[in-house]
C-alpha cells in the first residue's frame, strides 16, 4: 500500500510517494497550474501511478497542502460577500484597530474591507459579555437584511454578533433564515469559525472565511472528483495551518484555516526529521519559487500563534508561527526610482517564470542570478529534465541590473543574491532574537527548492553554526504531510483572574473541550488509543492588552501555582521580564485534539560506491567578492555513501534542490541521509 503527499506551490507542485510496507520513497515535481491548481494535482497523480506501475486502489492515504485560499485573498478574487451583524457595529470591519500598515510611511494604505458598507447590514439583537441575552433577536430586521443581500446578489454571507461566542443562539437562528431565503449562499458563523473574544479579529476572520468559501468549495469539488476517479478508495485530507490534517469537509467549512497549509506541512516534516537526527532546536528555512517561510522549533515542538495578517486582513485562528516574505527563486530584481536595487516581493512565479526557463519571462530573478553564477546547473534543473538557458540568464542580469547600475556582471548577479539573503536574515531574526531565542543554540534546517542553495550564506549572516539539509529538500512540504496527524483546535474564552475561583472555571472548560475533542475524533474514525490532547492557556498581567501562550501538559497536575510559575517563565522569555506580585488573568483556553495517523518512515537509498564516484564533474562557481570564481566539484547526492565528508567549495545536486558549500565549510552525510554542514559561524 502507498501513501501520497502533495504540496501545491506557486511555482511547482510537489509529490512524495511512500511505500508503507518497504519505506521506499519517490519524489516528483510538476509545474503548478495557477488557473486551476487541481489540474496539476490530477495530472501529477496520473503520471506517478503510470511511472510506478501501480493502480489507484493501492493508495491508502492522500494528503495535500494548498495555496488556493491564500492566493484568492491576495488577489481579491473571492466571492461577493455580505455581512449581518449587531445593530451599531457594521463599521467595525472598516474601523478596525486604527493602526496604519506602516507607522512612518503615509503612502501605505489599509486594505479596503472585503465587504463594502452597502452590503453590511445591522439587525436588532444583543448578547452581553456574560452570555445573557440583553435584546432578543428581531427576526423582522433579519428578514429586511436578507432582502437587501438578495438584491445585491451575494454568494456568501458572514454572520457576527457581539459576544456570540458565549451564546450562539442568535447566529444559529439567522443561519436557518439565510438557508431559507438564500439557499445557494455560503454561510459563515463567527461562533463556529472563531468562538472567542475580540470583536474585530473575530469579525475579520469570519468575513474572510465567507469570502473564500465558495471558491474553496469549487476547488475541493474538482479536487475530490479527480482523486476519486484515479484512487476510488482514498478519502483525501488537507493540511491545516496548525500542521495537522483535516477532512475535505472541514476544509470546505473553514477555508480560512488553510492559509498556511503548505508551509505548515514543511515545518512538521522538518521538526520530525531534525528530531530523528538529534537536533531538537531548529530554524526552518523554506525557500520556494515565490516566498521564503521561516519558523522556530524549540525542544522538538513547533511554535504556534493565533494572530497574523493574510493579504492585509487580520486572521485569528491557531496556526504554526511562520513568517513569510516575498523572496523565492522567482522573485524579480528591479531598480527603484532612487536607483537602488530591490529584490521581490513580486515574483515571476510558474508563468512566465525566470528568463532562463525560456517560457516568456523578461525580468531578472534570483534563479537567473544563481544560474548565471554557476551555482545552479547551467545545463538543466531537476536532474537535467528541465532545460535552462544560461546565456539568457547572464544577458538579462547584464542588461537589467549591471549596466543600469554601472556594476560588473558578477557584482550585479551576486548583489541580487546578497539582497535576498539580507531580506531572509531579517525574517529569521523576527522569529528568533525578537522572540528571546539565541540563534547560536539552533541549527538551520534548509529545504524547499532554493533553501539549501542560500543556506550557507544565510547561516554566516545570522551566526548559525550548523545547517541540516534533508534528502530531496524541494519536496519536504509534501513529505511533511505524510508525517502529520489529524488535529482539531478547540477554544473557549475565560477572561478571569487567575485565582482559585477562576481556576475551577478553567478546569471545567478544558474538561468540556476534551469531551468535544473525543467526539470530533470519533467522527473521523480515530480509535481511542490513537487520541491525544495538548492544552494551552493564553494569559496576561492585569492591565496588559496582549497575552502569552503557556503550554500545559496536564491541567489537573499543574495546579494554579504551577501555572503562575509557568506563566512568569514564558513572559520572561517573550518580553525579558516578569512582574512579581502583579495579578494574572486568563484570556483563552485552547486544546488540540490529536488523532494519530498510521505512518511509515521513509528509508533512504544509500550510495554503494565511493565518494569519488559521486563526483559528476567540475564547474566554475562565483562565491562573492572575497573568493571570486572557483572551480568546484559537483556531487550527485544519491550516490554519496554514508559518512562522506565534503570540503567546500562544492556543489551537491539532486532532483529537487542544489546545496552550496562555501570555501572553508564542510559537510558530512549522517546515517539518515541528511547533509550536516559546519558553517564556520
Amino acid at each position: 500500500m502507498y501513501r501520497l503527499g502533495i504540496d501545491v506551490g506557486g511555482t511547482f507542485t510537489d509529490f512524495t510517494l511512500l511505500n508503507a510496507e518497504t519505506g521506499a520513497t519517490r519524489h516528483y515535481k510538476a509545474s503548478s497550474t495557477p488557473g486551476d491548481p487541481s489540474e496539476s494535482i490530477r495530472d501529477g497523480i496520473a503520471a506517478i501511478l503510470k511511472l510506478e506501475g501501480i493502480d489507484g486502489t493501492a493508495l491508502q492515504f492522500l494528503g495535500h497542502g494548498t495555496t488556493v485560499a491564500t492566493n484568492m485573498a491576495i488577489e481579491r478574487r473571492g466571492a461577493r460577500t455580505g455581512l449581518i451583524t449587531t445593530r451599531g457595529f457594521r463599521d467595525v470591519l472598516e474601523v478596525g484597530r486604527q493602526l496604519r500598515p506602516h507607522l512612518y510611511d503615509y503612502t501605505q494604505a489599509k486594505q479596503p474591507p472585503l465587504v463594502p458598507r452597502r452590503r453590511r447590514h445591522e439587525v436588532v439583537e444583543r448578547v452581553g459579555a456574560d452570555g445573557a441575552i440583553v435584546t432578543p433577536l428581531d427576526e423582522a430586521s433579519v428578514a429586511a437584511a436578507l432582502q437587501g443581500l438578495a438584491q445585491e446578489d451575494v454568494a456568501a454571507v458572514a454572520v457576527c454578533f457581539l459576544h456570540c461566542y458565549q451564546t450562539p443562539d442568535h447566529e444559529r437562528r439567522v443561519r436557518a433564515m439565510i438557508e431559507e431565503a438564500l439557499p445557494d449562499a455560503y454561510i459563515s458563523l463567527s461562533s463556529e469559525v472563531l468562538p472567542e473574544f475580540r470583536e474585530y479579529e473575530r469579525l475579520s476572520t469570519t468575513v474572510l472565511n465567507a469570502y473564500l468559501g465558495p471558491a474553496m468549495a469549487k476547488y475541493l469539488k474538482g479536487f475530490l472528483e479527480s482523486v476519486h476517479r484515479l484512487a476510488p478508495k482514498t478519502e483525501p485530507y488537507t493540511i491545516h495551518s496548525n500542521g495537522g490534517l483535516m477532512t475535505a469537509a472541514t476544509a470546505r467549512d473553514y477555508p480560512v484555516r488553510t492559509c498556511l497549509s503548505g508551509p505548515a506541512a514543511g515545518v512538521v516534516g522538518a521538526a520530525e526529521t531534525a528530531r530523528d537526527a538529534g537536533f531538537p532546536n531548529i530554524i526552518t528555512f523554506d525557500v520556494g519559487g515565490t516566498s521564503t517561510d521561516v519558523s522556530v522549533v524549540a525542544e522538538g515542538r513547533p511554535s504556534f500563534t493565533a494572530d497574523r495578517r493574510v493579504a492585509g486582513h487580520p486572521v485569528r485562528t491557531p496556526m504554526l508561527d511562520i513568517h513569510v516574505i516575498g523572496a523565492g527563486g522567482g522573485s524579480i530584481a528591479w531598480i527603484d526610482d532612487a536607483g537602488g536595487l530591490k529584490v521581490g516581493p513580486r515574483s515571476a512565479g510558474a508563468n512566465p517564470g525566470p528568463v532562463a526557463y525560456g517560457l516568456g519571462g523578461t525580468e531578472p530573478t534570483i534563479t537567473d542570478a544563481n544560474i548565471a553564477l554557476g551555482r545552479l546547473n547551467p545545463g538543466g534543473l531537476l536532474e537535467g529534465t528541465m532545460a535552462v538557458d544560461a546565456d539568457a540568464a547572464r544577458d538579462v542580469i547584464r542588461r537589467r541590473v549591471a549596466e543600469p547600475l554601472g556594476l560588473s556582471f558578477e557584482a550585479a548577479a551576486h548583489g541580487v543574491i546578497e539582497i535576498a539573503i539580507a531580506n531572509m536574515s531579517r525574517a529569521i531574526r523576527s522569529v528568533t532574537t525578537e522572540r528571546g531565542h539565541d540563534m547560536g543554540d539552533f541549527a538551520l534546517f534548509a529545504f524547499g527548492g532554493a533553501g539549501p542553495l542560500h543556506a550557507a550564506e544565510l547561516a554566516l549572516e545570522c551566526g548559525v553554526p550548523k545547517i541540516i539539509v534533508p534528502e530531496e529538500p524541494g519536496t519536504m512540504c509534501a513529505r511533511g504531510i505524510l508525517l502529520s496527524d489529524i488535529v482539531h483546535d478547540l477554544v473557549r474564552s475565560a477572561i478571569a483572574r487567575a485565582e482559585p475561583s477562576g481556576w475551577q472555571r478553567v478546569r471545567d472548560l478544558f474538561a468540556e473541550m476534551v469531551t468535544e475533542g473525543h467526539d470530533l475524533l470519533e467522527r473521523d474514525g480515530v480509535p481511542p488509543e490513537k487520541r491525544g490532547f495538548r492544552h494551552f492557556i493564553e494569559a496576561r498581567y492585569v492591565g496588559q492588552n496582549y497575552e502569552v501562550r503557556v503550554e500545559i501538559d496536564d491541567i489537573e497536575a499543574i495546579g494554579l501555582d504551577g501555572f503562575l510559575d509557568a506563566f512568569a517563565a514564558r513572559h520572561t522569555q517573550e518580553y525579558g521580564y516578569d512582574i512579581a506580585g502583579r495579578p494574572v488573568e486568563t484570556v483563552n483556553c485552547r486544546s488540540q485534539a490529536i488523532g494519530q495517523v498510521a505512518q511509515a518512515r521513509p528509508m533512504r537509498e544509500r550510495g554503494t560506491g565511493s565518494q569519488a564516484d559521486a563526483v559528476t564533474g567540475r564547474r566554475d562557481v562565483y562565491y562573492g567578492a572575497v573568493h571570486g570564481w572557483q572551480p568546484s566539484p559537483v556531487y550527485r547526492r544519491r550516490s554519496l555513501p554514508e559518512g562522506a565528508v565534503i570540503e567546500g567549495p562544492a556543489v551537491i545536486e539532486e532532483m529537487s534542490a542544489t546545496t552550496l558549500l562555501l570555501p572553508g565549510q564542510s559537510a558530512a552525510l549522517d546515517g539518515s541521509g541528511n547533509i550536516i554542514i559546519e558553517t564556520g559561524a
